[in-house]
């Protein structure tokens, strides 16, 4: 096998392959102008590398450069190595101690903020029931107290306290809104909220439904505005049959028990706070809720199987749960084929 040596009394074959390498970084520089240090660097340092392996291939299998083919040195570099930019992102390894940390933070945080509503829902009732002054509402006073050993926010208590009034932290008078809208599969939401803003509101709500292809349509229709009172079991013992003759002078229209063996009472809507304060407070019973419903016909119930349509219903649901001004969620879903898990969480960011 012939092996070809570049001939005598020629130019250096290091010296022949630096000034080519001298003369794409000149015509390099025009090319590269105006991008940053690191494209430029990793543009050199690309050239550099090809020419000086072009260059050394030459000089041993074909022989001595001419004159007329080292004009020609800077188009042997192809189109890859001109490239400024790197396309590839870096690896990176799929589990890490950040990635632990934020799905238990995002968990913690969870459970933090589901505390901090039922805090807050019952700092609403309390003081719509019976006064925002704390030294003349034992239950409110209460409660802000074991809101603050939760940690919950001081603004967000007063802001609860404020709202049980009908007013925001800053004292101006909050209009009541009832937002109503229609999502997939034929699912009906009605949204009770409260706000300075009510176009503001709307807007927002619209912009949620929207994106889970849902459209804001009546559905009030769906659903009777019944009265709920709902009494804690606690340690009296008491039953239905115990004060039903004082539930139905003040107002009730029908008692029963839910699955914890709570007292729930169902009245007109205007009977709510006569009944609180008329069984209430002759029976000594907590009250675990006092609100006005949206309670869907039960003919009217629409099936939600695991799909998709969960995914983007349950994503709704949250978004609008988190909204500020929202009050409450009423919904005619009813389960369909999902597993248990998936029904809870449904149940958790709707209300009953």
């Amino acid at each position: 096998m012939a092996v070809f040596l570049p001939a005598p009394r020629r130019t250096p074959v290091v010296i022949r392959h630096s000034l080519s390498i001298l003369k794409i970084l000149t015509e390099s520089s025009v090319h590269c102008r105006g991008k940053s240090r690191h494209a430029v660097l990793f543009y050199y340092f690309a050239c550099l590398q090809t020419a000086t392996m072009a260059s050394l291939t030459r000089s041993i299998v074909i022989g001595p450069l001419s004159r007329s083919s080292s004009k020609s040195t800077s188009s042997s570099i192809c189109a890859q190595c001109r490239r400024t930019f790197v396309g590839s992102p870096a690896l990176q390894s799929g589990h890490n101690k950040w990635s632990k940390i934020k799905h238990d933070k995002a968990a913690a945080d969870a459970k933090k903020n589901a505390a901090r509503t039922v805090f807050t829902k019952n700092i609403t009732l309390y003081s719509k029931l019976y006064g925002p002054n704390l030294n003349d509402n034992p239950q409110l006073a209460t409660v802000v107290a074991a809101a603050k050993k939760a940690g919950t926010p001081k603004a967000l208590i007063e802001g609860a306290i404020a709202r049980g009034q009908g007013k925001s932290s800053e004292g101006a008078t909050l209009e009541p809104v009832i937002y109503e809208a229609i999502v997939p599969p034929n699912i009906a939401l009605v949204v009770d909220a409260a706000t300075e803003n009510t176009k503001r509101v709307i807007e927002d709500l619209n912009q949620m439904v929207k994106k889970a292809n849902g459209a804001k349509s009546p559905s009030k229709f769906l659903f009777e505005r019944r009265g709920r009172v709902i009494f804690e079991k606690g340690e009296s013992g008491l039953d239905v049959d115990d004060i039903m003759e004082d539930a139905i002078e003040a107002g009730a229209e029908d008692l029963e028990n839910d699955e914890e063996g709570n007292i729930i009472v169902w009245s007109d809507p205007s009977s709510t706070q006569q009944i609180c304060k008329a069984v209430g407070s002759k029976f000594n019973l907590k009250i675990a809720d006092s609100d006005i419903v949206w309670h869907a016909i039960e003919d009217t119930k629409a099936p939600l199987d695991s799909s998709d349509e969960l995914v983007k219903f349950m994503d709704l649901l949250t978004s609008i749960k988190d909204y500020p001004d929202v009050q409450a969620i009423w919904s005619n879903v009813s389960r369909g084929n999902m597993s248990d898990d998936e029904w809870a969480r449904v149940t958790e960011l709707i209300d009953e």
